[in-house]
């Protein structure tokens, strides 16, 4: 759509809900590990979800860079900008 490339090894979660606000993941330490599984070398992620990530594993918060967005539009850039 931006005819932009994105990052490669790069993932976004998250959902947008009606109101415009970005909905809470319900495991995100399982979707982390998943992306790890996959190949991914960064995941960007709600910061609402940033308190889930304490029980990640040591082994793989080492092998992926989290970040963290607060709405849509941040996420858009985050991932453009890299």
């Amino acid at each position: 759509m931006l005819e932009k490339s994105l990052k490669g090894g790069l993932i976004v979660v998250g959902a947008l809900n009606l109101g415009g606000s970005v909905a809470l993941l319900p495991n995100a330490v399982g979707v982390v590990e998943v992306a790890v599984e996959k190949g991914a070398h960064t995941i960007l992620l709600p910061i609402s979800s940033r308190k889930q990530l304490f029980e990640l594993s040591d082994d793989m918060a080492t092998r992926i860079n989290i970040q963290f967005y607060s709405e849509p539009t941040d996420a858009l850039l985050k991932a453009l900008l890299e």
